[in-house]
């Protein structure tokens, strides 16, 4: 009997790993199938997914340089064609899919990210109405970040110096393509913002292909653009192509030469404008003057305005009258006045004390008091007389009371 050979489970899944990988079938192939199980691993940068179908499953893997190259997040649900290679990983003896690249099924993997990038920040609220600024209506110096190559800035340039001569232009040449060009574009915004000396900034390139401008659907250059303190009228391509930082700018402009257009007032317009109202506020003026003019001459056919004396004689005879009427008014209001006055004064002198004693009247006082009856003044005391000239002292030898009906006296009948 012959002999059996014995493996470890190390052998097998080495052996076993070795025919997956010398299978020129399974070495190199596409597989399509459903995202499921899809993890992101953030620190290593590989990611882990199963793709599926109706009746299958298989685990897959993407290492972070394969990763790194893709334009669009994968998600769970999500129909993509992957291209890779069969193997085995021996410590669990699970054979997977390792994947080298992938695309979605139907739309182009930059179609894909593109939506995705921008459903994103949509719901962020980056791309709102509310936070749009007006661009300035009469701006002194505009910032133009774009290549330092190619027919878009000649044109900016041009058209900005032909429309406003007086617009001055700080020039900020950056990237517009390649993996270096988004972040150059960032760093240019983040100069002017820090400048703070342009009142607009047109940020943009010329045509080409989708893979050419995809750096303006940076989702970071998108922030910075949304995020800078100066107005931003994106212009990339031409006016069929659309990018994110189209949506976070605060105006879109569909070619650089558009934007130039935007940003600054046309001063031959703009002077023509000023000659119009000129020639307006002159004619409302003339117009203005010949109405008063014609008022004056309607007014000076009044009488009042041909014989002013005999208006005035007139008035100054009113003036007299109502003078002497208030003369005599303040006369007679006066004399009133005074005989009111005499009579009180004599009314109130006829009431006066002094008077009453000149008539023969005396007032009585105890110990300061006024008496006011008999029974005040005991038999003995003594009693002070005011007369109208002078005072005397009396000692009471008698006191009566009159009572209505008789006397009283000394405290009897």
């Amino acid at each position: 009997m012959a002999q059996q050979l014995i493996l470890t489970v190390t052998q097998l899944n080495r052996y076993v790993r070795s025919l997956l990988e010398n299978d020129p079938r399974l070495s190199t192939l596409y597989l399509t199938g459903e995202i499921s199980n899809f993890k992101d691993h953030y620190q290593s940068g590989h990611l882990y997914f199963s793709l599926k179908d109706e009746s299958g499953l298989i685990r897959c893997v993407m290492f972070r340089t394969a990763a790194a190259r893709l334009k669009f997040r994968p998600e769970n649900g999500m129909k993509v064609v992957c291209r890779g290679r069969i193997s085995l990983y021996e410590k669990d003896g699970q054979y997977q899919f390792y994947a080298e690249d992938m695309q979605p099924d139907g739309a182009g993997s930059l179609a894909v990210a593109f939506e995705q990038i921008k459903a994103r920040l949509a719901a962020e609220g980056l791309f709102d109405t509310a936070r749009k600024r007006p661009l300035p209506p009469y701006p002194k110096r505009i910032a133009v970040i774009t290549s330092e190559t190619g027919a878009a800035v000649r044109d900016v340039f041009s058209i900005l110096a032909r429309r406003s001569p007086s617009t001055e232009i700080l020039f900020c040449p950056v990237l517009v393509q390649g993996e270096q060009a988004a972040p150059s574009m960032i760093d240019a915004l983040a100069r002017v913002n820090r400048l703070a000396t342009a009142d607009c900034i047109i940020l943009g390139r010329g045509g080409g292909s989708a893979e050419d401008l995809w750096s303006f659907n940076d989702e970071n250059l998108a922030r910075a653009v949304a995020a800078s303190k100066i107005p931003v009228i994106s212009a990339v391509g031409h006016e069929t192509d659309f990018t994110i930082c189209d949506f976070a700018a605060d105006l879109r402009a569909p070619t650089p030469s558009a934007a130039a257009e935007l940003a600054v007032p046309d001063g031959e317009a703009l002077r023509r404008h000023c000659m119009q109202l000129d020639a307006k506020l002159r004619q409302g003026i003339t117009r203005r003057l010949q109405d008063l003019q014609s008022r004056l001459s309607a007014a000076s056919g009044r009488p009042v305005l041909r014989t002013p004396g005999h208006r005035l004689d007139q008035l100054a005879q009113r003036v007299d009258a109502a003078a002497g009427r208030l003369k005599a008014a303040y006369t007679e209001q006066t004399t009133d006045f005074a005989n009111r006055f005499s009579a009180a004064a004599a009314a109130l002198e006829a009431m006066s004390p002094v008077k009453v004693l000149a008539r023969g009247y005396a007032v009585a006082s105890l110990d300061g008091k006024i008496l006011r009856s008999a029974a005040e003044a005991p038999v003995g005391a003594q009693v002070d007389l005011q007369l109208a000239e002078g005072r005397l002292g009396l000692r009471v030898e008698q006191a009566a009371v009159d009572s209505g009906t008789g006397r009283k006296e000394n405290g009897s009948e």
